[in-house]
């Protein structure tokens, strides 16, 4: 498995379940990503992603992008995005 770094964490909104990602290389819905950082760690599905209340399939290095995630992350927590090759 390689995990490529894909983005960090900037906020995270705790009342509805989201994780403020800076993206730094591309990333789809559907991807397998894994949240890393001092007391976070943990894989899941990116099953939607959203910039400015709008939802999108794919998010390009730069964007700032919401990720509905299962745990609770925290700023500069780092984003990689798992493949199998």
């Amino acid at each position: 498995m390689i995990e490529k770094k894909v983005g960090t964490v900037f906020t995270y909104f705790k009342n509805i379940g989201v994780a403020g990602v800076k993206v730094e290389a591309e990333l789809s819905v559907g991807d397998t990503i894994r949240i890393v950082g001092a007391t976070t760690d943990f894989q899941q599905k990116v099953e939607s992603m959203q910039i400015e209340k709008v939802s999108i399939q794919k998010a390009k290095a730069g964007d700032s992008i919401g990720i509905k995630v299962k745990e609770r992350v925290r700023p500069n927590d780092v984003v990689y995005k798992i493949s199998e090759n």
